[in-house]
């Protein structure tokens, strides 16, 4: 069974810069694209950056210059290293498992972690 866990989440000033683990267990999370989400109170959830199993990253422009994701296959975990927060950046964080094709990422609907709580607050 597959399960993917986000930690690292919390109250972040502006200007700050977390990041966000999503460790796998039961898969081996090089073998698939990771993506990034963020569902932020009262809207739809969005995908915010995503990793090819070949490590190619795609993001979006809400993303573009100040997050970055990456994979340490050893930890067998895929990170979101996020810099000069905004308010607006408040959101639950989710890891998702799937598919990329042509730089577009497909969700595995079973493939969800719990998420994590980021707030951008002074």
């Amino acid at each position: 069974q597959v399960q993917l866990v986000e930690l690292g989440g919390g109250l972040v000033q502006p200007g700050g810069s977390p990041r966000l683990p999503c460790a796998a267990f039961g898969q081996i999370c090089s073998r698939h694209a990771t993506g990034w989400y963020r569902q932020a109170s009262a809207k739809q959830r969005e995908l915010v950056a995503h990793i090819t199993s070949g490590g190619s990253t795609n993001y979006a422009d809400s993303a573009k210059g100040r997050f970055t994701i990456s994979r340490d296959n050893a930890k067998n975990t895929v990170y979101l290293q996020m810099n000069s927060l905004k308010p607006e950046d408040t959101a639950v964080y989710y890891c998702n498992q799937g598919t990329s094709f042509s730089g577009t990422y497909f969700p595995r609907n079973d493939y969800w972690g719990q998420g994590t709580q980021v707030t951008v607050s002074s």
